[in-house]
């Protein structure tokens, strides 16, 4: 059996740490972004913006929305805007199924991570549940007494 390579974070470029925190992630999925010239230059230089972003779906083609990707610094007139739709690439049973997950009230998809993988730009998707306050408070809670229970273990 081969070995695996050891996994390191070189290639993340962003990551959407909130979105854990407002939403229960029911699933996941990776898509292909279709970028611009400097898009992508920005995007290795890890000035991406994750935090508002969505997925919406429409003719049966997925996007990603609301997702910030700086302008280039040595691009001219051939800058892009930085908070353009961006389609994603996926299968047409993938995008089916997304459909099919957002149907019910209060799910949505959010993009996690935005990495680079074999020199492409890839995004991390979650089917997303929204998370009331009382959740997210519970989850806060949970995370500090496993710290606690971490830290008094570490001792012995």
């Amino acid at each position: 059996m081969a070995k695996k390579k050891p996994q390191n974070n070189d290639n993340l470029m962003a990551q959407n740490r909130k979105a854990r925190h407002d939403y229960t992630i029911e699933g996941t999925m990776e898509a292909g972004i279709s970028l611009r010239g400097t898009e992508i230059k920005s995007i290795r230089e890890r000035r991406v913006n994750l935090k508002d972003g969505f997925v919406r779906i429409r003719n049966h083609e997925a996007y990603l929305e609301n997702v910030h990707i700086s302008e280039y610094a040595e691009g001219n007139q051939f800058n892009h805007d930085p908070l353009r739709t961006r389609k994603l690439l996926l299968h047409k049973k993938e995008i089916t199924r997304l459909l099919n997950d957002t149907k019910a009230k209060g799910i949505t998809i959010v993009p996690l991570k935005l990495y680079i993988k074999n020199g492409f730009a890839k995004v991390l998707i979650g089917v997303a549940k929204g998370k009331h306050e009382y959740d997210k408070r519970e989850t806060l809670k949970k995370r500090d007494q496993n710290r606690q229970i971490d830290r008094v273990l570490k001792h012995y």
